[in-house]
């Protein structure tokens, strides 16, 4: 049996301060995660394969804070493990999350992507509108567009009527093919409204000439306003075309105009892997159906306003270098945005 090694509060609260790479995993049920917990800890299912773990952690040496309720016997079950699985720089938080707040770090309790909604909010002034005013104005014969930026999943479990699936990281190709007229009012929407505000401040800074703002709380706010749901795919996007594709480029270009993403080659790629000394994620911002295609071998398969709100779920280790994947950079360039705005190193590689 491994030695187990525990860090008290006032020791994590020093390593998070600096700059070195962590990995802090929770290890509590997904409701009490939800509620908000240290800044950047990523959740743990408790059934995790040592698969998925190998995938969130590529590097064994790097420094792991695991943290439940406690840091009773389930969280030292677990250090046990991955000490198996060859992770040697395993600290198990004393006490767990109720020596945490005891200690007086409650000011490091978050739930990420409203963390990110309210520091956008507070920052660039983004435009929302009530869900009952999205609806005056629709009845009203308004030419009105909603874009959903949830994945296929979530859009068809119940969205607002009317309104096209368009991913996030596809927002800025499928833009022209959608919106034909200026004058068209564009409302971003999601299941409440992390992602809606991404979509939406991205396209105000790519420079779309359309009035744009993301209803508040989306679907939920909808049927709080005594809205109907409507379920399904009755209104998919359609794959851009060439020139949708020429539009797209100039789009992203404004939306990195004031720091452009650096391209690496395969050859740093295999480089910056094998480097025992710091942590490397491929994420590829591609569609499912391309990545299936044509697979890139140990990237992460993410959608780009999804990593945006929610780079938590993907990347486990805080000051991690990524690679995002894509063909033309659009993708890219959409992610790194808002990644970039949280701390992330980024950088691309095209895949054509």
């Amino acid at each position: 049996m491994p030695h187990l090694r525990f860090i008290d509060s006032g020791t994590l609260e020093k390593w998070m301060s600096g700059t070195q790479e962590l990995a802090l995993l929770d290890l509590r049920d997904v409701g009490s995660y939800g509620y908000g917990g240290p800044l950047n800890g990523i959740h743990l299912p408790a059934d995790i394969s040592d698969a998925a773990v190998c995938g969130l952690l590529p590097r064994c040496l790097v420094p792991i804070v695991l943290i439940d309720d406690d840091g009773g016997p389930p969280v030292q079950v677990f250090a046990e493990r991955l000490a198996a699985l060859g992770y040697a720089n395993v600290h198990i938080l004393a006490g767990g999350l109720a020596a945490w707040t005891a200690s007086g770090s409650t000011t490091r309790l978050h739930a990420t992507s409203r963390e990110l909604t309210r520091d956008i909010l507070s920052e660039y002034r983004t435009p929302t509108i009530a869900a009952a005013e999205a609806m005056r104005l629709r009845a009203a014969g308004h030419d009105v567009l909603v874009l959903d930026m949830r994945p296929g999943e979530e859009y068809a479990r119940g969205h607002i009527p009317g309104a096209r699936h368009v991913p996030g990281g596809e927002l800025l190709y499928r833009y022209d093919a959608l919106v034909s007229s200026p004058d068209t009012v564009v409302f971003t929407s999601c299941g409440g409204l992390p992602r809606a505000v991404v979509g939406a401040q991205t396209l105000i800074e790519a420079g779309v000439p359309n009035r744009v703002e993301a209803i508040h709380e989306g679907t939920k706010g909808w049927q709080e306003a005594g809205g109907m749901l409507e379920t399904g795919f009755p209104h998919s996007a359609s794959e851009p075309m060439s020139l949708d594709r020429t539009r797209a480029r100039a789009l992203a270009a404004q939306l990195l105009k004031s720091q452009p993403l650096a391209h690496v080659d395969a050859a740093t790629i295999d480089a910056w892997r094998r480097d025992p000394a710091r942590t490397t994620y491929l994420v590829d911002l591609r569609t499912s159906e391309e990545i299936a295609s044509h697979p890139f071998e140990g990237a992460i398969e993410a959608l780009g306003a999804q990593l945006a709100v929610g780079a938590h779920r993907h990347l486990a280790v805080r000051g991690a270098r990524l690679v995002l994947l894509d063909d033309d950079g659009v993708r890219a360039a959409t992610a790194a945005r808002w990644l970039r705005r949280r701390g992330w190193e980024t950088w691309r590689h095209a895949l054509s």
